[in-house]
């Protein structure tokens, strides 16, 4: 199903680019989160396993390691040998089915695990249609084209920028090169991207992509709740010197980020990238905050990626223009719209064993209460530590 190493996002290369070089020994464990309750067919588990075990046989291959070479120069020549000597091991992934109910569980080295992620839940959402017989329709297959030009071109006459973020949640492969393939044709200087490295260099675009969540995860475990924010952007600093320049904000609440994020950081970083919460309401404190530090909001950019549709677009870019930079990442949107329903699942880190210690349950605390994720206990520990309120956020 997979046919190449470079079919992941590129957020998973650059993070575990710099999980090497910060840590190298430290473990994971990563689990499946079911968020919308689906049913799994009768032998579902079986077919995933055989696709898993099949990706052993994946590695870079001279031409890729050439892309990343001149396209990411701040990946350097040791990464890339790395790299290029990588193989999944497919014993890292434990996969039960009861019932209609799928367990997926990754662990071993972060280094290793961290890529596993993005693959798997591509080949569930695509054998999520496949063994439930569902096949685009004639009708819905003709439109792929003209409906991702007619919104890439929408946009366009906006005057925004616009980067493909759909790989996980995609219909099928086959479907996401024809968005890409029509993004690339009509987007002009609107389309900026696609996070999935394999079709940016098929596509001749930009991959898209600094870190995740899992990187700031990892730090809570590791350093605790109050450092996390603040040694996550220095250890991410401390590695790309001022390349990949966009923050996530959002896993220990916004808020608490923005806590951490003082004059430095916000001069050093490129921008910020919301991925829960209302926009809007986003959008104004973080205008408020860099204008609080003495940093122009229109020399800083803020990154879209949650949900977005052309409605939702739109409200946002009312209300930033000319107020703060802005660019939109939009997945499920582009490589799922052929009419079926797209899935809701995630794949998060919930356990990590930094050296020397014991394995530590990990948390998110979304913008959203509601996405919260990972061990109560940890949750309520994260939430007075943080002092966040009821709402979910930083008080």
């Amino acid at each position: 199903m997979l046919t190449s190493l470079l079919d992941n996002d590129f957020y998973k290369i650059t993070m575990q680019n710099a999980v090497i070089k910060r840590f190298p020994y430290a473990q994971a464990r990563y689990a499946f989160i079911n968020r919308g309750g689906h049913a799994f067919p009768e032998g579902f588990g079986a077919v995933l396993r055989a696709e898993v075990d099949k990706l052993a046989s994946l590695r870079l291959t001279e031409e890729e390691k050439r892309y990343l070479k001149i396209t990411c120069p701040y990946l350097d020549p040791t990464y890339l040998d790395f790299l290029a000597g990588f193989r999944f091991d497919p014993s890292e992934v434990i996969i039960g089915q009861q019932g209609s109910d799928l367990s997926v569980v990754i662990e071993g080295p972060w280094y290793r695990a961290i890529l596993w992620e993005v693959p798997l839940m591509s080949m569930i959402s695509e054998l999520w249609y496949r063994l439930r017989g569902i096949t685009v329709s004639a009708e819905a297959d003709a439109l792929i084209e003209p409906n991702t030009r007619d919104k890439i071109e929408h946009y366009r006459r906006m005057g925004l920028k616009i980067a493909e973020f759909g790989t996980r949640r995609r219909f099928s492969f086959a479907v996401h090169d024809r968005v890409v393939s029509a993004l690339r044709h009509h987007g002009g200087d609107s389309f900026t991207g696609t996070s999935n490295v394999l079709l940016a260099m098929r596509h001749g675009v930009k991959p898209i992509g600094t870190h995740a969540h899992e990187w700031f995860m990892f730090h809570g475990a590791r350093f605790g709740f109050k450092m996390a924010n603040s040694l996550a952007l220095e250890h991410w600093v401390d590695v790309y010197r001022g390349d990949l320049g966009i923050a996530l904000t959002d896993t220990f609440t916004s808020r608490a980020f923005f806590d951490s994020f003082d004059k430095k950081f916000a001069k050093l970083f490129d921008g910020v990238r919301h991925d829960s919460g209302d926009p809007i309401d986003f959008a104004a404190a973080t205008i408020e905050h860099y204008q609080r530090l003495g940093v122009d909001p229109m020399s800083k950019t803020i990154i879209f990626s949650d949900a977005l549709t052309p409605e939702r677009v739109e409200r946002i870019r009312a209300f930033c223009q000319d107020r703060i930079g802005m660019a939109f990442g939009i997945g499920t949107n582009f490589t799922n719209d052929v009419g079926e329903e797209p899935m809701n699942m995630v794949i998060k880190m919930v356990e990590a064993r930094p050296e020397g210690q014991e394995w530590l349950p990990v948390i998110k605390l979304s913008d959203v209460p509601d996405k919260h994720t990972g061990d109560p206990e940890m949750i309520a520990l994260a939430k007075r530590v943080l002092v966040v309120g009821q709402s979910g956020k930083a008080r």
